[in-house]
């Protein structure tokens, strides 16, 4: 009986919350993510115009925290921001793969891409080109987009990005930064 004793000694149990599908968090996340585009392309439409040769780039962002992949397409005509599936990557023209608070704090303007990239927290392949312009793009604008687009998109958001920003904005790898 002394082989059965492991198998014996009571275990507590410890619910596991299950993560929610990936598929339901994009059906839930685009209406979003349509809003957000739509807001930059109506306040910021010089953004696009900066990328000069790569508007109609499409980017894919791969922010490693999450369960989905985000597929940029900054065509002034028609800018499409897509969350999709991790198991069936889109084709695209570049690919930026990192971090959350080294995502937000890009897009933000208080992280320096280029030290991300040399540091490896940043992973870039695909149109380098296209990639640099995106970023100027970005740099060029006034103020923090992140905070632009918050506003617009209602006090909910406001509240929610403050709380985002405040949890991913202070420390990169144990190290606070003020």
């Amino acid at each position: 009986m002394s082989f059965l004793a492991p198998f014996l000694v009571p275990r507590r149990f410890v619910p596991r919350r299950p993560a929610p599908p990936a598929r339901a968090l994009i059906l839930l996340i685009q209406p979003v993510l349509n809003r957000i585009v739509s807001s930059i392309a109506r306040e910021m439409p010089e953004l696009f115009t900066r990328l000069g040769p790569h508007q109609h780039s499409r980017f894919l962002i791969d922010v490693l925290d999450l369960p989905f992949l985000l597929l940029l397409r900054p065509d002034p005509e028609k800018p499409d921001l897509r969350a999709v599936s991790r198991h069936s990557e889109p084709a695209s023209n570049a690919r930026i793969a990192g971090r959350l608070r080294n995502m937000l704090g890009l897009i933000e303007g208080g992280r320096d891409g280029d030290a991300l990239f040399f540091s490896r927290d940043l992973d870039i392949t695909g149109n380098l080109e296209a990639v640099v312009c995106l970023r100027n793009a970005i740099d060029d604008v006034e103020g923090s987009i992140a905070d632009r687009v918050a506003l617009s998109l209602g006090p909910a958001s406001s509240a929610a990005w403050r709380l985002m920003r405040r949890r991913y904005s202070g420390r990169v790898r144990g190290i606070r930064r003020d």
